[in-house]
């Protein structure tokens, strides 16, 4: 089934949208589902309580707009922020809930799956811990063996037309693509360290890259 991830800060692996844009996306006709990316900062995954707190209050406010499902994640110790999660469920009053790349740092991954799917979460968007997907065929395989269609393993993380094949033949059932180009943008002045004066540019989804992961999952 496909769906949209909804997010801002593509460079910064993504940060939550704002109510609008959520509101925005729900509303166009034609699109599918949407699912907001809850991440209120750039960085780890060990959230304060004060992050916590805004996360929960993030998942309420993006499925009271009409999101389908809400992507977070949390990290203690090296393994799964259980009570997060749970708050999450709790918020999502039965949307989707999917667990994100942070389970690519947790020191057990088959056992965070165990934890994960005993929770209720829905899936899980990972890489095998690669930087590509390409380079963890054989761990994601291993990883949708651990799920046990418990909860269904995403790949993500480098995904591109000409490998997905390779990761339908390794049996993950879902993928996830940011499929992002660089658009051309001057500023006339810098706005931070991560936003000099020039022509940086900014990053945006590519309709065209999006076609091809499509038809490549619909030969």
């Amino acid at each position: 089934m496909d769906r949209i991830e909804l997010c801002v800060a593509l460079p910064l692996g993504g940060l939550t949208p704002s109510l609008a844009f959520i509101e925005a996306a729900v509303s166009t006709a034609g699109i599918p589902p949407v699912h907001v990316l809850v991440r209120p900062r750039p960085g780890g995954f060990d959230h304060t309580p004060d992050e916590t707190d805004l996360i929960v209050r993030d998942v309420r406010h993006a499925v009271s707009a009409g999101a389908s499902g809400v992507v977070v994640g949390g990290v203690r110790a090296g393994q799964v922020d259980a009570d997060l999660v749970k708050r999450v469920i709790d918020a999502a009053c039965g949307a989707d809930v999917t667990f994100h790349r942070a389970f690519d740092t947790l020191s057990d991954p088959p056992a965070a799956l165990d934890v994960l799917a005993h929770l209720g979460v829905r899936r899980v968007l990972t890489s095998a811990g690669a930087d590509s997907v390409a380079d963890a065929l054989p761990a994601l395989a291993s990883l949708v063996e651990a799920a046990a269609g418990r909860i269904e393993i995403m790949a993500g993380g480098g995904v591109r037309p000409e490998v997905v094949a390779d990761l339908v033949r390794a049996g993950v059932p879902a993928v996830h693509a940011s499929a992002k180009r660089t658009v051309a943008d001057n500023v006339g002045v810098g706005l931070g360290t991560a936003a000099p004066a020039g022509g940086s540019g900014r990053e945006t989804t590519d309709e065209a890259q999006v076609a091809g992961i499509l038809a490549a999952l619909r030969p």
